[in-house]
């Protein structure tokens, strides 16, 4: 086992980090920019190293930095958290040449999955359902219109390197294809400096739900059931809950077995993520995989009694895993509360907190990194806590949900948790009634 891990990461999952570890006997490193010197991961962590100013650019994505922190601390492990780092494989090729130990999948897994495009003629090699779509890249507009006029209008044109919804657009006919086609290309140039698209068909009314899997260095895979995610704005997930009201006992089963084809078909090692689409006639298809953990990896946790930190722990340290496919016995719900303004727009709402008090109770999580007196800087991502509520009933949870967030105080900025507690008063969500568009169409009234 690991003597010191050192965290590549900051706000809440370097925290919830910080905690398995010390919980396993393993001391931990924190690094933090000059902006989060006030920050809990780095009060609570063993040791701590600045790695630069800011801006991202120069702190928690500035490999060399990272590693000057792995050197002086003698670090023999990193973990990446998830965001920065946590999906570069010339992070984790860095880091075996440094002779340290990325806690994640190998460079060559993380390439495997990581282009959109090779993921995908991976996934048909390993009988894995995906969704029709263009054999590679497009090598022109009229390459991009011919396929989309093949497979049928509409079609979604995604970045092959994308993320986070950018370099997406969706198009309903050939007059839409040339805007379309340019918008995304300039932004996923921008964005990732690949601006490579390709082409799918567009699932109508779909749902996004992903099966967390577990890998070892010994080949075996396992799948700890599934998440419901569809409730997302901008491609951006606002709420998770597991398991998805939506599946059946058979499409669950059928979908664990292919994530599981997914996790085997690359040896996958460590914890990640088969995300699929499953439209209204419960026919699903692979979206793509995260190599990482995932923000809602703790609706899992909460349904299975599973610390997935800790299984990527061993894992990384060359223990088997379990081999058991779980099915959740609990529901759980998750809502990620950011430092956002719901009746402008979600417009980002840094600054300091002045009054802080979190939901507790029976069934009741909250992993955060603030407190009172805490400053949001408006550099990073704007997420400063999840609440999570776990019950027998989905109804309860939900229950439990409304009541958790009528006592989560934030004074001093605006928060989503205005939006959160109408969202659990909603008829068409309670009922389990809504897809991905469900946000295109929910009505937050006045504030």
């Amino acid at each position: 086992m690991f003597e010191k891990i050192l965290i590549a990461n900051r706000g809440e999952i370097a925290l919830r980090i910080i905690r398995t570890c010390r919980e396993m006997g393993i001391k931990t490193v924190a690094v933090y920019s000059k902006a989060d010197q006030e920050s809990l991961h780095v009060r609570f962590a063993d040791e701590a190293v600045c790695i630069g100013p800011a801006a991202s650019s120069e702190s928690y994505l500035k490999m060399s930095n990272i590693m000057a922190a792995v050197e002086i601390t003698n670090a023999d492990a990193v973990h990446p958290g998830y965001g920065f780092l946590a999906e570069n494989a010339e992070f984790a090729e860095v880091c075996t040449q440094y002779g340290v130990k990325f806690i994640g999948p190998s460079a060559a897994m993380i390439r495997s999955m990581g282009d959109k495009i090779t993921a995908k003629e991976t996934m048909i090699k390993a009988g894995v359902p995906v969704v029709p779509g263009s054999d590679g890249l497009l090598k022109s507009l009229e390459h991009g219109m011919k396929v989309a006029n093949e497979i049928g209008y509409p079609v979604m044109i995604k970045a092959t390197a994308g993320g986070g919804g950018k370099g997406m657009r969706i198009v309903w006919n050939d007059e839409e294809f040339g805007p379309a086609w340019d918008s995304a290309k300039q932004e996923a140039g921008a964005s990732f400096g690949n601006d490579g698209l390709y082409a799918e068909k567009f699932i109508e009314e779909p749902r996004h739900i992903e099966i967390q899997i577990a890998g070892d260095q010994f080949g075996s895979v396992c799948h700890l059931s599934e998440r419901e995610c569809s409730i997302q704005r901008r491609h951006q997930k606002l709420v998770e809950e597991s398991p998805s009201p939506f599946l059946t006992k058979k499409l669950r089963k059928e979908m664990g077995e292919a994530a599981i084809k997914a996790g085997e078909c690359i040896k996958y090692e460590g914890v990640g993520t088969v995300e699929f689409l499953v439209d209204k006639y419960k026919k699903f298809y692979f979206m793509e995989m995260n190599t990482r953990i995932q923000v809602e990896h703790t609706v899992t946790e909460e349904v299975i009694d599973f610390d997935l930190i800790k299984e990527q722990i061993k894992i990384a340290a060359g223990i088997k895993i379990s081999g058991k496919n779980y099915i959740p016995q609990m529901h759980a719900i998750e809502c990620r509360i950011n430092a956002e303004d719901p009746y402008n727009d979600f417009r980002p709402c840094p600054g300091t907190i002045s009054s802080f008090h979190s939901s507790k109770g029976h069934g009741v999580r909250v992993d955060t990194h603030v407190y009172a007196g805490y400053t949001v800087p408006p550099y990073y991502d704007s997420m400063i806590a999840k609440v999570i509520c776990r019950a027998q009933t989905r109804e309860e949870c939900i229950n439990k949900m409304s009541r958790a967030l009528d006592e989560f105080i934030v004074e001093g900025i605006k928060t989503t948790v205005p939006f959160h507690q109408k969202l659990m008063q909603d008829p068409d969500f309670r009922s389990g009634k809504f897809n991905t568009g469900f946000m295109n169409t929910f009505d937050l009234g006045e504030e």
